[in-house]
This record gives C-alpha cells, structure tokens and sequence, in this order.
C-alpha cells in the first residue's frame, strides 16, 4: 500500500509535465508568420457562425490517435484588411480546421472574430489551434490597430 500511495504522489507531482505549454498570442507575430508563408493570406473582422456541437469532443480526443483535425463549416461575415482598415466586405464561407494534440484541441466560440484566413483551393480556412493564436474572438482595438499597422508597413513588433 505504501509504494501505491508513493506511486501516486509521484503521478501527480508529473502532472504539469503533461500540460500544453503555449506562447502567448500575438497579432504581430501572428501577421509576420502569414506575411513569410508561400500561402496566401488575409486578415477578417467580422462575425462567426457555425454549429458549435461540431467542435471535436475533447474527452473523445484522448482515447483517439486517428483525427489530428476537425473540419467544421462554418459562416464568416465581416471585412477584409485593407491599407484604411477593415473595410472590403467580406461574406463567405469558411472552414474551421480545428486541430488538436493529444487530449488538447483548439476551440471558439460563435461571435466577432479577427482572423488570418488562408486559402486552399477555393476555400477559406479559419485555423483553430490547441496553442492560440490566428484567430482571435472578440478582438480588441488594440489587436485591431496592430494587424494595421503590420499591414501598412509602420511597424509590426511581436511583442
């Protein structure tokens, strides 16, 4: 009974090395990663929609090795970057790829989002990842005026 007792102690104390370990998200950084990319990229500022019970089961996830991403459909209405802002209407269908590590997967909530959306193919794909960043619910002005700002030149310091 004791080495159980140790045993458990020792599990416990080796929880943290099991944890996800992110970098905070950051617009900048974010913008310079789609800037330096082979693909092609834009920056939307608009409202999500999709069927949230699509999202993966994050309990489910931990018995499945099989599905390292999810693609759900979903609804992006907003604008597109532009050099005085947000201002190209944007309408679209979009995919969220929704990926998930082990027992972590990315998740979002419908609402205001200010995304990086790549293209494939024909598609636009709203990257929703366990470690956050590329998309950003609701945005604040200061997220808002850095992806500006990295996209008129003036400076894009990740922070």
């Amino acid at each position: 009974m004791r080495i159980g007792v140790v045993l458990a102690g020792l599990f416990a104390l080796a929880q943290p090395a099991f944890a996800l370990s992110c970098m905070a998200p950051d617009i900048a950084r974010d913008y310079q990663q789609a800037a330096q990319s082979d693909d092609t990229y834009i920056v939307v500022k608009g409202n999500l929609f999709f069927d949230e019970t699509e999202l993966p089961d994050r309990i489910d996830q931990r018995t499945s090795r099989a599905r390292d991403s999810v693609d759900v459909e979903g609804w992006l209405a907003g604008f597109s970057l532009a050099k005085n802002g947000f201002t190209r209407r944007f309408e679209r269908d979009v995919i969220l790829r929704v990926s998930c590590l082990g027992p972590w997967c990315g998740g979002t909530v419908k609402g205001e989002h200010l995304a990086f959306l790549k293209q494939e193919d024909h598609q636009w794909i709203m990257q929703i990842n366990p470690c956050p960043g590329m998309t950003y619910a609701t945005p604040t002005a200061e997220q808002e005026q850095t992806a500006l700002a990295c996209f008129r030149g003036e400076g894009c310091q990740v922070k």
